[in-house]
């Protein structure tokens, strides 16, 4: 059945997009921490309905694009929070920070709603069935357009479900893909009879994918290697006091007593820019930190210098406290931890904002493996780059286990360490490989490779968590192959789309 297009439908009514943000921002109760799918998926059908129902292109994109705000309001909200660190000075950006995150982030669900129009012509069954393959195209464009920011990808719904399992074969983008799939089958027939049969179809298909999920989660998991024991650190310091002289050797002495505590395990674990000190500066307190480890190496994070830029490091140290591993964060955070351009910007004397002058961190070469003796090899990802899939992956010898550092004090204690956490635990499963996680004021964490949190400390609690190494599983078609073999299905999709809208001359 076809839309009316005509004047009306250049923009949709103020109703109409009211009805789309507040439905878009539903769609965010399936992200963490509520991880209600079964509010989501039906919200996500009633925003592909809407969309669906528009005239043309510029209706669609525009009732996309509200739905899309809505989204992303709800589910990025904790942006706010970076700017309520220091309230007296930042507090004033944090409501332009929200909306400026969400209705850019909505932009890609608008041209997903405007490619759905075009690709679907006239009719509304097909407008539905582009916009699932649409959707799910443009989380994958989010996670590597300007660098890429995937967080509250459709697809993330399904953590803490046994669908999730399903990101070891497809991705996150699948996962997105099978979410929109399912939410369009009822927009695809008109009628009552025809929402009734697409209705029935979606749950059949949910519950396909939940027991093919269930059945993976259910194999059984390899035993831990050699039973090596890691202690993961948790100081609990919060932003606004990290930095502050009176309080930074409070949360040091606190990392060196849990490093010393109890039994000596095989390695021991500190967050994300754990030490205030350079790493050139910090050999007295290298030597300290050893020295509590009682000969069990130590990695953690801290800052370095090259010249006069600036890096985000991970070091391991050794019984003497000497470093024998080192990796440099290299997918920073925009505007948080560099301005994009301004090492262009330095060559016209604007050195304010320039990497090369120490005034933001520099990125690193890139992924790499890290050798850490008896725990074996580690892929190590600091906070924010355990949100991209394609961090997890590196040249050469595929590594034991994940690890990350990560400060999300930056984040509230709302949502954001929980979105994060949820995404760190996808990371395991794509890969089919254990994570560790330290993080600064939690949530520290066990992960094994389906994915499970094995043990975990709480968020803005201080202490110290000790668990055995989970195993490895097999590797993971998704390990292998990244987002190649889906990104071409959906462009033999989209192409699919396009002949068939010739075919009816729309």
């Amino acid at each position: 059945m076809a839309a009316a297009a005509g004047p009306g439908a250049r923009r949709p009514r103020l109703a109409v997009l009211a009805l789309a943000a507040g439905v878009g921002a539903l769609v965010a109760a399936g992200q963490a921490p509520l991880g209600a799918w079964y509010v989501a998926l039906p919200a996500l059908a009633v925003v592909m309905a809407l969309i669906a129902r528009q005239g043309g292109v510029r209706a669609a994109a525009w009732c996309g694009w509200l739905a899309g705000a809505g989204h992303f309001a709800a589910a990025l909200h904790w942006i706010v929070e970076p700017f309520l660190v220091d309230p007296v000075r930042h507090g004033w950006m944090a409501p332009f920070a929200l909306v400026l995150m969400a209705f850019g982030m909505a932009l890609f669900w608008a041209a997903a709603a405007a490619g759905a129009a075009w690709l679907g012509g006239r009719a509304r069954w097909r407008r539905a069935l582009a916009l699932a393959v649409t959707l799910a195209l443009s989380d994958l464009a989010r996670g590597y357009v300007l660098t890429g920011f995937p967080w509250a990808s459709i697809g993330h719904v399904w953590i803490g479900t046994p669908t999730m399992q399903l990101a070891a074969f497809v991705g996150p983008v699948g996962l997105g893909l099978l979410a929109t799939g399912l939410a369009a089958l009822p927009v695809l027939v008109a009628g009552r009879a025809g929402l009734a049969r697409g209705g029935a179809a979606a749950l059949a298909g949910l519950a396909l994918a939940m027991a093919a999920g269930a059945w993976r989660e259910g194999a059984a998991m390899p035993a831990p290697p050699s039973g090596q024991v890691v202690r993961l650190v948790q100081p609990n310091a919060t932003q606004r006091l990290k930095w502050d002289r009176a309080m930074i050797p409070v949360f040091y002495q606190r990392q060196l007593l849990y490093t010393a505590a109890g039994a000596r395990p095989d390695l021991v674990i500190w967050p994300e820019t754990a030490l205030p000190w350079l790493l050139e500066d910090a050999g007295p307190a290298l030597a300290e930190i050893a020295a509590a480890a009682r000969g069990a190496p130590v990695a953690l994070g801290i800052q370095r210098r090259e010249g006069r830029r600036i890096l985000n490091s991970l070091v391991a140290i050794d019984a003497a406290g000497l470093p024998f591993a080192l990796y440099d964060k290299h997918h920073l955070v925009p505007f948080g931890e560099y301005i994009p351009g301004g090492d262009f910007a330095a060559r016209f004397g604007l050195r304010g904002f320039a990497a090369q002058e120490g005034a933001a961190y520099t990125a690193g070469p890139g992924p790499q493996v890290l050798a850490l003796g008896a725990l074996g090899r580690a892929l190590p990802l600091i906070c924010y780059e355990a949100i991209f899939p394609q961090d997890a992956r590196a040249p050469g010898p595929r590594p034991d286990w994940l690890l990350q550092v990560t400060n999300d004090g930056w984040f509230g204690a709302v949502s954001g360490p929980w979105q994060h956490l949820a995404q760190a635990r996808l990371r395991a499963v794509e890969q089919g490989l254990p994570l560790l996680r330290a993080a600064n004021t939690g949530v520290s964490a066990v992960i094994d490779a389906h994915g499970r949190i094995v043990a975990r400390l709480g968020l803005n609690e201080a202490g110290y968590l000790d668990a055995a190494l989970p195993g490895a599983l097999p590797p993971t078609l998704y390990g292998r192959t990244g987002d190649g073999p889906l990104a071409l299905v959906l462009a033999a999709l989209g192409a699919a789309l396009a002949g068939l809208r010739r075919r009816a001359g729309d």
